[in-house]
Order: structure tokens, then sequence, then C-alpha cells
């Protein structure tokens, strides 16, 4: 059975607390969204927010039904390159499958964890899961254009009208 992909609409809010060396984040600090190696988005790099950046950019991307998790990672530009300076690793189930139905707006915040596995900051995102295109059965069809005849309980044919049941139960003892 073939398993379709979903859309993931995920837009980077802000993050808050960020440092690097416990030294508060000066600036340039950007974020690499990732659900596999091969699907990665980036945001535009802040330049005047310092440990508390802003970027408010919405990514549409595919989810594949087989990916668990997705990959924030905030790093920092610097003149030698760019510094790791957190991350969180997303499950996919914090979104999908739980208690808010799909294409449900959600707002997430998680915990950046630096290299050394400490805390490092909180990064606030929101996301949309749109699910893949459902083929719908048709409706059911009157029974006449099934081919069926109606019929009523004296054997004559039914000219048309509304039948209703009635559950009934035998209790013996």
């Amino acid at each position: 059975m073939e398993t379709k992909s979903r859309t993931l609409e995920l837009t980077v809010l802000s993050a808050e607390d960020l440092r690097i060396n416990n030294r508060n984040l000066k600036k340039n600090a950007f974020v690499v969204v990732s659900i596999d190696p091969f699907n990665h988005r980036m945001t535009k790099t802040d330049a005047q927010g310092g440990g508390y950046p802003t970027w408010n950019e919405k990514f549409v991307m595919d989810l594949p039904a087989r990916e668990r998790f997705i990959i924030l990672e905030v790093k920092c530009r610097t003149s030698s390159g760019d510094r790791r300076v957190g991350s969180a690793k997303v499950p996919v189930s914090e979104f999908i499958g739980g208690y808010a139905p799909e294409n449900c707006l959600q707002f997430l915040s998680f915990r950046l964890w630096d290299a050394t596995g400490q805390r490092n900051g909180i990064i606030n995102f929101s996301v949309r899961v749109k699910g893949p295109e459902r083929e719908y059965l048709p409706a059911a069809q009157p029974a006449e254009a099934a081919g069926m005849r109606k019929f009523q309980t004296d054997g004559t044919e039914n000219v048309g009208g509304v039948v209703t049941g009635i559950p009934v139960w035998s209790v013996t003892r």
C-alpha cells in the first residue's frame, strides 16, 4: 500500500535566551529546519535580536509518512563560520495523531540543547499539517439505481415510503 506524504507548514517565530560560552548571543542568529538530509530550509539571519531573535518565516515542506522527527537547529553566523547554538529534536507525534485535528494551527515551544547537552534557550514556532488528498467513495445509491426492487412484507412491490427498524431483544430465563 502506498503511503503519501503530508504537507507541513512550519513558521519559525522566535527564540529566547540564546548563549554561546555562557554569554548572551550578540547577533546573526538563524535557524535550519530539517526533516531529512535532503529536505531542509534556512531562515534569514536576524542581525538585531541578539539572544532574543525573531524571524517569523514560514516554510512549506513535504513531510513523508515515515518521518518521526523534525530538527530545528539555531546557528550563529560569525567571521570564522557558522556556530551551532542549540537544537531541538521535535517528535512528529507532537502535532500529528494527537488531540489536534488535521489542518489545525498549533503553537509550540521547545527547549534548545547545545553540543555539550546543556540547556541553551527556547525556540518558538507554529505548525500546521495538511494531509494527503483522500479518495472518497461515492454516496450510497438508491436501491432502484442499484438494480434492486423493494417489497412490502405482504409480498407486493413497494411504491415508496420509509421503513423504520426497531431492535427487539428477547431475554429468556
